[in-house]
């Protein structure tokens, strides 16, 4: 008996669609007020805030660089102590070198931050 009347049609026909106005709302619906200019600000300032910290990446590999010169130094003093100076003159240059990448990395987070 069920199984026929799985197989049945129905005879009474349904609307498929209700109209409108019979509608009623499931839940209230909350909007925010905010002018635009607040949300431009606070877009504005997160954009600052991850393109600082995007540039100051650069300062980790300014360390990095560092640690391998000094290392190389090191190497090279065991390796021949007889070239001293001229290896701790390179050592210089590459440090200087180096840090002043990071500083260039620090300095535009910096401009990024507080000058735009």
């Amino acid at each position: 008996m069920f199984a026929a009347r799985l197989c049945t049609r129905v005879s009474v026909a349904r609307p498929l669609i209700q109209p409108l106005a019979s509608v009623q709302p499931v839940f209230a619906v909350r909007l925010f007020q905010t002018s635009p200019k607040v949300l431009d600000e606070s877009l504005e300032q997160a954009a600052k805030f991850i393109g600082a910290g995007c540039a100051t990446v650069g300062v980790a590999g300014s360390g990095a660089g560092i640690g391998t010169v000094f290392g190389s130094l090191v190497e090279g003093y065991a390796r021949n102590p007889s070239l001293k100076t001229q290896l701790f003159s390179y050592c210089v240059l590459g440090f200087a070198l180096s840090e002043a990448m990071g500083l260039f990395c620090l300095m535009i987070a910096f401009m990024i931050l507080f000058a735009l």
